[in-house]
C-alpha cells in the first residue's frame, strides 16, 4: 500500500503543468561620466602612477573600448550628445554653459532618461548637469525622477584662486529643481564624490526590484580638484592621483551595491569621460597618453576618452574593442536594447549594440563621424571604423611642448593653425604625427565628400555655411 501511495503521488506530480519560466527582466543601466578624465588616467588604459583596482576589475569583467569618442571636447556640448544621441550643434548646445546664460536643453529633445521612462524605468541622477541651470532645464524636467548635484562646472564659483572665478555667483547645490544649499564651499567640494556616490548606492537599493537607469556624473577631476579626507595623500601621485582613486572607490561602491542587491548580472555599467584632460593645469590635469593634445581640441587627445562597459553574461569578460564608437550611439543602442521607440526628430547616433556585446563580425554602421568645435566649426571628419581622420584647416589651442601650470593655476595656451587638410592613419599613427594626405588622395576625396554632407546639414562657421537641419535650445526670457 505504501508503494501504491508513493506511485499515486508520483503520478500526480507528473501531470502538473510545467513551471513557466519568467520573462527575462529588462536590464538596469548605470552610466558613470567623469569630467576631464584623460585617456591614460586609469589602469585599464595604461596608468601606472597610482592604482585603480575597481576600474581594473570592471575591465577584467567587461570590455575596454579603446577608440571611444565624445562629439565635442568640452563640457555642455559633450553632455548634450550623450543624453540625446545628437551632435550638440544640431540641438543648439555649444561649449560650456555658464551661470549667466538663459538657455539650456530644449524640452522637445528626448533624453536617455525619457527613453527609459517608456519602459517604466526608475530614473535618477547625481552630479554635474551642465545643460542649463534654470528650473525648466534641470534633469527632473527631462525624464529623471530625482536629481542631486551641481548645475554646472565646479569652477564656476567666486571662491577659486584664479581671477576668472571672481565674477561668478555662489555655486548652488540642487535637489530636484530646488536649491538646497546656496553657496557650496571648499569643504563641501571635498565631499562631492562621496555624496554623489552615496546617492547612487541609495538609489540602487531603493529601486533594485524594478528596472532602473542611473546617471552618475562626477564633478571630478575637473579643476579645482577636491578629495575627501579618506583619500587625501593616499595615492602617492599628488592630489590628482588622490582624486582618481576616490573615483575608483566610487565605481567599487556602485558595483558592490549591485552585487549586494543580487542584480549585478542584470546591470550594464558604462564608465567614461566627457572629454580629454585640461592640459593647461599641469599637475592638476590628467594624461592623454599617446594621443595628441587634450580638452578643447578636435585632436584625439580631446575627443578620445577611456571607456569600459560591464554586463556579465552579455559582454565578454576581459575583451577589447578597437572600432570607433561615439557617445551619440548610446541612446539608440540602449533604446534598441530595451525595446523603446526612438524620437521622431533627427538624431545622429546609430545602434552599435553588436559591437558593444562583441558579436562576431559586427561592424560600425556609420559612414563617418563629424567633429565640430567652438562656434560651429567643422574641424575634422573620421571614417566610421575610426581608421582615417581628415583634419580640416582651423586654429586650435596648444601648450606647444610647454609644461602646464601647477597646484590649480593654469598657463596660457598658444593658438596654432592648420593651413591645409591633413590625413592621418590612426591605426598606425594614433598620435597624429604624420600627414598622409598626399599619399592617399582617394581617402581624402572620400572624407571630403563627408565634409560636404556635414556642411550641408549642420553648417560650418569656418566656411560661412549656415545650418539647414538644426533645432534651437530652450530659452527663458
Amino acid at each position: 500500500m505504501k508503494f501504491l501511495s508513493l506511485l499515486a503521488r508520483s503520478a500526480f506530480l507528473v501531470v502538473l503543468p510545467p513551471a513557466v519560466n519568467a520573462a527575462p527582466s529588462l536590464p538596469n543601466v548605470v552610466i558613470i561620466f567623469c569630467d576631464d578624465l584623460g585617456y591614460a588616467d586609469i589602469g585599464p588604459f595604461g596608468c601606472t602612477r597610482y592604482s585603480t583596482p575597481n576600474l581594473d576589475r570592471l575591465a577584467r569583467e567587461g570590455r575596454r573600448f579603446t577608440n571611444f569618442h565624445v562629439s565635442e571636447a568640452v563640457c555642455s556640448a559633450s553632455r548634450a550628445s550623450l543624453l540625446t544621441g545628437c551632435y550638440n550643434n544640431r540641438i543648439g548646445i555649444f561649449n560650456a554653459l555658464n551661470p549667466t546664460m538663459r538657455h539650456g536643453l530644449n524640452s522637445s529633445e528626448t533624453t536617455l532618461a525619457e527613453i527609459f521612462k517608456q519602459k517604466n524605468y526608475a530614473t535618477g541622477m547625481a552630479g554635474k548637469w551642465h545643460l542649463g541651470h534654470l528650473p525648466p532645464f534641470l534633469p527632473v524636467r527631462h525624464g529623471f525622477d530625482e536629481y542631486y548635484g551641481l548645475p554646472y562646472s565646479n569652477d564656476m564659483w567666486p571662491h577659486g584662486m584664479e581671477k576668472k572665478n571672481r565674477d561668478h555667483p555662489p555655486l548652488p547645490m540642487i535637489e530636484g529643481d530646488k536649491v538646497i544649499q546656496a553657496d557650496v564651499t571648499a569643504e563641501d567640494q571635498e565631499q562631492l564624490t562621496t555624496r554623489y556616490t552615496e546617492r547612487a548606492v541609495d538609489f540602487i537599493k531603493r529601486n533594485h526590484a524594478r528596472p532602473f537607469f542611473f546617471y552618475l556624473a562626477h564633478s571630478m577631476p575637473h579643476v579645482p580638484l577636491y578629495v575627501s579626507e579618506k583619500f587625501k595623500g593616499k595615492s602617492g601621485a599628488g592630489l590628482y592621483g588622490d582624486v582618481i582613486q576616490e573615483i575608483d572607490w566610487s565605481v567599487g561602491q556602485v558595483m558592490d551595491a549591485l552585487k549586494s542587491q543580487g542584480i549585478e548580472d542584470n546591470t550594464l555599467v558604462i564608465f567614461t569621460s566627457d572629454n580629454g584632460p585640461w592640459l593647461r593645469y599641469g599637475n592638476h590635469a590628467g594624461s592623454a597618453g599617446p594621443l595628441r593634445e587634450g580638452k578643447g581640441t578636435s585632436w584625439e587627445g580631446g575627443t578620445r576618452v577611456p571607456c569600459v562597459m560591464r554586463w556579465p553574461g552579455h559582454i565578454p569578460a576581459g575583451s577589447s574593442c578597437g572600432d570607433m564608437l561615439m557617445t551619440i550611439d548610446l541612446l539608440p543602442s540602449l533604446a534598441g536594447l530595451v525595446g523603446a521607440t526612438l524620437p521622431a526628430h533627427t538624431i545622429d547616433g546609430l545602434d552599435v549594440l553588436p559591437l558593444i556585446i562583441g558579436k562576431p563580425g559586427a561592424k560600425n554602421p556609420h559612414e563617418a563621424y563629424w567633429n565640430y568645435y567652438a562656434d560651429n566649426q567643422l574641424q575634422s571628419v573620421s571614417t566610421g571604423d575610426g581608421r582615417w581622420k581628415l583634419v580640416l584647416p582651423h586654429t586650435y589651442t596648444s601648450l606647444s611642448g610647454k609644461l602646464g601650470g601647477s597646484d590649480g593655476f593654469a598657463v596660457p595656451y598658444q593658438n596654432l593653425k592648420i593651413q591645409s587638410p591633413q590625413l592621418f592613419d590612426l591605426a598606425a599613427d594614433v598620435g597624429e604625427k604624420t600627414d598622409l594626405a598626399a599619399a592617399h588622395p582617394e581617402v581624402v576625396a572620400k572624407l571630403e565628400a563627408e565634409v560636404e554632407k556635414a556642411r550641408a546639414d549642420l553648417g560650418d562657421s569656418l566656411r560661412q555655411r549656415p545650418a539647414t537641419n538644426v533645432r534651437p535650445p530652450g530659452r527663458v526670457k
